[in-house]
């Protein structure tokens, strides 16, 4: 098992980093490592969402598959990942200076299969390759955030 966070502070209110974040289909914008979203359901937003992201880190190209287990508009967005890797993840918004900016975290506890190394290959992929990974992809939200 892995454990990664990452966070980022954004010149922009909960509600609109929220706005960004919210539709879940466009998080291939800003993140680097996700190529492609599809809804398994009719349900697009809020808890019991169910998708899969095929999802792309260096050479290794897999299909996530993801559900949303908690929904707190403007606050928080955690999913279960029931794919080959498996674990759990959550986007926490926090606000500060007064509301005017928000503080994005983005934690995760993963758990890879056999054939990427498992224990070893989720503590060396975590740190070496999905934390500057997800570092990135929180630079490119901030971009896209403040830039609209």
């Amino acid at each position: 098992m892995s454990g990664i966070r990452v966070g980022i502070d954004i010149d922009a209110t909960t509600e609109r980093v929220w706005q960004v974040v919210e539709p879940v289909e466009h998080h291939v914008d800003w993140m680097h490592d996700a190529v492609a979203i599809r809804f398994t359901g009719e349900q697009t937003r809020g808890t019991g969402t169910e998708f899969l992201c095929d999802t792309k880190v260096g050479p290794f190209r897999l299909v996530d598959r993801m559900e949303i287990t908690e929904w707190v508009p403007g606050e928080v967005m955690g999913v279960r990942h029931t794919g080959l890797v498996t674990g759990t993840g959550r986007f926490t918004l926090t606000p500060i200076d007064l509301g005017r900016r928000t503080r994005f975290e983005w934690a995760e506890t993963l758990t890879f299969p056999w054939w990427m190394a498992g224990r070893l290959g989720a503590r060396l992929g975590g740190w070496v390759a999905l934390g500057p990974i997800w570092r990135r992809n929180l630079r490119n939200l901030r971009r896209l955030v403040e830039s609209t």
